[in-house]
């Protein structure tokens, strides 16, 4: 039996992550009715989320890599223990930077995903924070311009739910996207990049 189960955690992407997520909900309780953070690393690193929206409590699962794939797998661990009152997502990026899927397929894995949602929290606030241009990936920025498009417009078929796009506020002056604001991989950001996210953030959460 523990073979199999070994096996099985190491066969399934994230298994961990997800026993560290369970953990950390029995360690430290799980706040009542908070803002959920879900999706890849873009939340996962940023740990002093809190800090930046002062009298929200926000509980932060994103991981590492993840992608709406992943986040459809884990969707139960992910969504039942918190009875949250919004979901914030960011996920996508490495979905088209992965295996090279169409936006098409990677907007149908996301409708995938808001169905699960709307199926356990049909009035949940939902919002989706757009795919940045990060400029290691710049190879991927039309599909990701594309992806953005599409998930906008089907939100905006949706009841209670809201696109948030961060990709404005990164540009500098010239509508470049800024590298100062990312580290040294030009894929994940420092602290200044969080802040120009936040102040667009803050108007849309609960």
């Amino acid at each position: 039996m523990l073979s199999s189960l070994l096996f099985f955690a190491q066969e399934k992407p994230f298994w961990k992550e997800i026993q560290e997520f369970k953990k950390l909900d029995q360690t430290n309780g799980i706040p009542k009715r908070p803002i959920l953070f879900l999706g890849s690393s873009s939340f996962t690193y940023w740990k002093d989320v809190n800090d930046y929206f002062p009298g929200k409590t926000i509980v932060n699962r994103g991981f590492g890599g993840s992608r709406l794939l992943d986040l459809n797998n884990y969707s139960e661990e992910l969504l039942s223990p918190y009875h949250t009152k919004q979901i914030v997502i960011y996920c996508g990026e490495n979905d088209i930077s992965t295996d090279n899927p169409t936006p098409t397929e990677v907007l149908e894995r996301f409708k995938t995903f808001f169905g699960k949602i709307r199926a356990k929290y049909p009035k949940v606030p939902v919002a989706y924070v757009s795919v940045k241009y990060s400029p290691s990936r710049e190879q991927f920025w039309p599909q990701m311009k594309e992806l953005n498009e599409s998930i906008e417009a089907y939100l905006k078929t949706q009841k209670r739910a809201k696109f948030i796009d961060i990709t404005q506020v990164m540009n500098d002056e010239n509508e470049k996207v800024r590298t100062d604001i990312f580290k040294e991989d030009m894929l994940h950001m420092k602290p200044e990049g969080y802040r120009l996210w936040a102040k667009v953030m803050a108007p849309y959460l609960k």
